[in-house]
């Protein structure tokens, strides 16, 4: 087994440990200066502190050292994946590529397979995704995630599985993929109500119709309705849209109670509100709920206000 980890952030630090069980893994930091402190401290004290790495977790600012591992983890942030791809295509054209990034590119509207084939065609595309915090891999912590890729690889599934992370694969990386990004928008709709006050009992129903919105979007953009009820899917929205480990609960949480957030944390369903109004418009499909998440984190309503005209809409069968 050969894996590198390109991105030293919580998630990125969790899987290196994790797949340290197996053997030695290269974990890649993009800030030399974050390199050299958790070689010296073997820690990442930033992202996830009070986890040691391993001795056999090697970690670097240098992507040549990073690049010479032949299965890839993309554990960075989504909106900037396609820079990085575009920047170090041609040496990454023979790899296996398996992003670990939940969202959808703002500039082509695309989510990580799609990039991972546009700017390197030469490489094999995978995603992982599905309900997982990164202190709960780090601690070894059971989790269950989806591994999709186009060729259905059994091996690759072995690659990638320990003793604590067991995988199940699909070949519908479309369905995964969306799954992983889109819940990230409900669950700041979740915490919007939870920190507003408004019970469990309006969040229960924001989910149900949140899910309903998920499975409209994925199927209107090809992918397979089970995909969507398995861990990528479902399985994540309950896990974000309960937990305070979700930073977008979190910041929701904080938009609904009136609470400063810090703007130094990476929200991705931020970015990906964004993107998937924009899809919805391009593709005609209906999204309130991710219209009224958009509309609040870009400071164009307000939470009661929004909450009216969701309550408002006309009365329809489930």
């Amino acid at each position: 087994m050969s894996i590198a980890v390109l991105g030293a952030g919580a998630f990125g630090t969790a899987l290196a440990v994790s797949y340290a069980q197996k053997g030695p893994v290269t974990l890649w930091a993009r800030d030399p200066d974050q390199a050299d402190a958790m070689r010296q401290t073997r820690e990442n004290t930033r992202r996830l502190p009070g986890v040691k790495l391993p001795e056999n977790v090697s970690v670097t600012a240098e992507t040549a050292t990073a690049f010479t591992a032949e299965t890839l983890l993309l554990a960075m942030p989504m909106q900037q994946m396609a820079g990085f791809l575009k920047a170090h295509a041609a040496t990454l054209s023979a790899k296996t590529l398996v992003s670990c990034s939940k969202g959808i590119d703002l500039a082509t509207g695309q989510g990580p397979t799609g990039l991972i084939r546009s700017l390197v065609p030469g490489s094999r595309a995978a995603v992982l995704t599905g309900p997982s915090f990164a202190a709960d891999i780090a601690r070894g912590l059971p989790t269950a995630l989806t591994l999709a890729c186009a060729d259905h690889s059994e091996a690759l599934q072995a690659e990638l599985s320990t003793p604590t992370l067991r995988l199940y694969r699909t070949t519908d990386t479309t369905g995964a993929e969306l799954g992983g990004a889109l819940k990230n928008v409900y669950a700041i709709a979740a915490g919007t109500v939870i920190g507003a006050g408004l019970g469990d009992s309006a969040r229960a129903a924001l989910m149900t119709r949140s899910f309903a919105e998920m499975l409209r979007v994925a199927l209107a953009l090809g992918a397979r309705a089970e995909t969507l009820s398995g861990l990528s899917g479902f399985g994540d929205l309950v896990l974000t849209c309960t937990s305070e480990q979700s930073r977008n609960f979190r910041l929701g949480h904080a938009l609904g109670s009136g609470a400063g957030f810090d703007p130094s944390i990476t929200v991705e369903g931020v970015a990906t509100a964004e993107a998937l109004n924009a899809l919805a418009k391009k593709h005609q499909i209906e999204i309130p709920v991710a219209a009224m998440v958009t509309a609040l984190t870009q400071q164009k309503i307000s939470v009661s206000e929004a909450m009216k005209i969701l309550l408002a809409r006309p009365l329809k069968e489930e």
